[in-house]
């Protein structure tokens, strides 16, 4: 059970990565960027989001049972 929930953890944390990725490639990132020499909120959350969802994922894979 833990297997599947590490296997669910690493498939949220691509999608939120990919959507970060999305989210800095946007007008309105590049526009916030361009004045503040900072990506956006939501770019930095779905990043955040993602790398935590992926690292307990892993985690929940290699030790899981």
């Amino acid at each position: 059970m833990t297997r599947i929930v590490g296997i669910v953890l690493l498939v949220v944390g691509a999608i939120l990565l990919y959507f970060s990725y999305e989210a800095s490639q946007s007008i309105a990132s590049s526009v916030s960027e361009m004045a503040t020499n900072e990506p956006t909120d939501n770019t930095i959350w779905y990043l955040i989001g993602g790398v935590a969802a992926v690292i307990v994922g892993l985690y929940a894979v290699i030790r899981g049972k």
